[in-house]
């Protein structure tokens, strides 16, 4: 399995993981409705991310699409969840237009594994 699928599934992991722990923190924090949602988020997009490195491996999809959209929806992730969480537990943001930065890109990500589902693989 090339390299670059074998860190998807990582980051995967990871973000089932930190959804895992972003919700149990939310639980305990009074205001922790930006928390939980980020924690939603994360949870949401594990198995896809699992699922997209799998079928980008095997091939059924096309390999650079599926690749891609992975890309866009961690790094997507990346901000919009970075964002909610530095704001719930700093008072503080990652930067300004973190987190609809953030939201644009898992669109786009979820726009080009579409893609990459009905775009035949090559034989």
């Amino acid at each position: 399995m090339p390299l670059l699928d074998r860190v998807v599934l990582a980051l995967g992991a990871l973000s089932g993981l930190l959804g895992v722990a972003l919700a149990a923190a939310s639980a305990h924090l009074t205001h922790g409705g930006s928390l939980q949602t980020a924690a939603q988020f994360l949870l949401v997009h594990a198995g896809p991310l699992l699922a997209l490195a799998g079928l980008a491996g095997s091939e059924r999809l096309r390999p650079g699409l599926a690749r891609l959209a992975a890309l866009a929806l961690i790094l997507g992730l990346a901000l919009f969840c970075g964002d909610l969480a530095l704001r719930a537990l700093a008072q503080k943001p990652l930067f300004p237009m973190a987190a609809p930065t953030g939201g644009i890109l898992m669109m786009l990500g979820w726009a080009v594994a579409a893609v990459a589902a009905l775009w035949p693989p090559r034989r």
